[in-house]
């Protein structure tokens, strides 16, 4: 049976309701607020969450947006007092929220999209990755594909990451773009240390193409040989092929300025590379290459300590020659 204090709150959301749906949104908006300080001050939360969900719903259902958004807002700043983690079930219901308010209360959207970010970055810098798919969809049915892949970028949601490239790029972009979309999004992903989100988004990214329609090389783009041969060398973690690709695929990589600095962070991350000091001369490309080849002579892979009769080569075109890259 139910308890008197969950009669009194079904009571209550029926009565509410009751005078959403009679068109009295202000008195009804009025007693939310009141309830939300009355609660907070119980330390009611769990009951309280439930009521502001449903009263967003009901607002945002009955085209009174500023008032949904704004106990979607209250939601959220029970989400953080109460010191819930983010959970897939809120994350939901709070892409939900998202979606109902629309674009065109885009303050609104916009306030409560950082607060629903704020709450699920408890337990993560950049926010529940789950709640950025979720919110990543939202854009991607709006057909905003930019904020929908800046979403995907941190989520863990490869494939349709993937999916949504390809749709952004036959919609939008040129027919000389078509590695630029994976290149970009991979590279990302890998200075997020999302490796298998990287990998992900490149096999489907290829496999599905329709002008690509392949899942390994050689493929006629370079940028796709170079992000499908990185792939293999973060498995390996060998330096050594790190510094081979980057220098094979320097013309292709300059298509964007982006790139190096990209990869510059990735061999840091997964090579153990130093930050780049400045150059004096050879531009930015020239200072990774320093970089490699320091790293290179500072002995950071195990293969060069153990192997010391042997001198290691002495430019990266010699290790190109060592390197399976064909």
């Amino acid at each position: 049976m139910a308890t008197p204090g969950c009669r009194g709150v079904s009571r209550l959301l029926e009565k509410l309701e009751n005078s959403v749906k009679n068109g009295e949104y202000y008195e009804a908006h009025q007693m939310y607020r009141t309830l939300y300080f009355r609660y907070v001050g119980q330390k009611n939360y769990k009951d309280l969450k439930d009521m502001l969900y449903q009263g967003s719903i009901l607002f945002l259902d009955a085209n009174q947006k500023a008032s949904g958004a704004d106990l979607g807002l209250l939601l959220i700043d029970v989400l953080i007092k109460s010191e819930d983690k983010s959970t897939e079930i809120w994350c939901r219901k709070l892409s939900t929220l998202f979606a109902k308010i629309g674009t065109t209360y885009a303050t609104e959207r916009d306030s409560f999209l950082v607060q629903a970010v704020k709450w699920s970055s408890l337990g993560s810098s950049r926010g529940d990755p789950a709640l950025h798919q979720y919110i990543a969809k939202v854009y991607w049915d709006e057909l905003n594909y930019n904020q929908a892949r800046h979403h995907y970028i941190h989520s863990q949601d490869g494939k349709n990451c993937a999916k949504l490239l390809i749709e952004f790029q036959m919609t939008k972009g040129f027919k000389c773009e078509i590695d630029l979309f994976v290149t970009q999004a991979v590279l990302q992903f890998l200075c997020l240390r999302n490796q298998i989100t990287a990998s992900q988004t490149f096999t489907t990214y290829t496999e599905n193409h329709p002008t690509i329609k392949k899942a390994e090389p050689p493929y006629l783009l370079p940028l796709l040989n170079f992000l499908w041969f990185l792939l293999q060398a973060l498995e390996t973690k060998k330096l050594q092929t790190f510094a081979v690709l980057c220098e094979q695929y320097q013309k292709s990589l300059e298509r964007d300025p982006c790139y190096l600095q990209y990869l510059d962070k990735i061999g840091q991350l997964f090579f153990g590379l130093k930050p780049p000091q400045p150059k004096k001369s050879g531009g930015l490309f020239g200072s990774l290459i320093d970089n490699f080849l320091e790293g290179l002579e500072d002995g950071s892979d195990d293969d060069d300590e153990s192997a010391r009769g042997n001198p290691a080569p002495s430019t990266s075109r010699q290790l190109l020659e060592s390197a399976d890259l064909d």
